[in-house]
């Protein structure tokens, strides 16, 4: 499947900020990739630009495909709910991201490996489709040969975030997705209402 595996400083010097974690080659030239992207004077983005650019943020952060985003948006926008708010809890409610914020994974990309290759069990079952949408009350947890693996050790021991949205059991390495997160609850730097914006064109 089609999937960005180019270099990944780049496109977080593109933005602005390390969308894929800590990224010292970022600390170092945190200005735009080019011939250009030190240059002081750059030009005013249009308002077209800019609403793309935080569209393709998003698409990065959580490394979804366009066609993918688009039909979380259709989902988001027939929920009834805040269409922006709901499109950031349909991303964060993918198990990819989930294995990602209980620190069994130090990527949402090695998250998303991990699913890919059997190593992720919900509710007991094994599932290896990364965009699969987690529903409360669900457990996602290491599958029981692969818990030794050193990826996922090294990943656990070096992961200390909490998010209040999510339960892990240490001894068992399982998580409880508890219920998809508030807009507040979620530390990704993203103006939602861009991509409304964007896609109500």
């Amino acid at each position: 499947m089609a999937r960005y595996t180019g270099p990944k400083t780049k496109i977080a010097r593109k933005f602005g900020e390390a969308i894929f974690g800590d990224d010292k080659n970022f600390e170092k030239r945190n200005y735009p990739p080019g011939q250009h992207g030190n240059a002081k004077r750059r030009g005013k983005k249009s308002e077209y630009a800019v609403q793309l650019m935080e569209k393709q943020k998003a698409k990065y952060t959580y490394g979804i495909l366009e066609r993918q985003f688009r039909n979380l948006f259709k989902k988001a926008q027939a929920s009834g709910g805040i269409t922006g708010e709901v499109l950031l809890q349909l991303c964060e409610s993918r198990l990819d991201n989930t294995v990602y914020r209980l620190g069994v994974a130090t990527s949402r990309r090695a998250a998303r490996q991990l699913v890919s290759h059997r190593h992720i069990t919900v509710n007991g079952e094994i599932v290896n489709i990364p965009s699969y949408r987690l529903k409360a009350g669900d457990v996602v947890a290491v599958r029981e040969k692969s818990k030794s693996l050193d990826a996922i050790e090294n990943a656990l021991a070096s992961n200390s975030a909490v998010y209040e949205w999510l339960t892990w059991n240490a001894e068992q390495k399982s998580g409880t997705f508890v219920k998809a997160p508030e807009r507040l609850q979620i530390p990704e730097n993203i103006k939602e209402q861009l991509i409304v914006e964007l896609y109500s064109k």
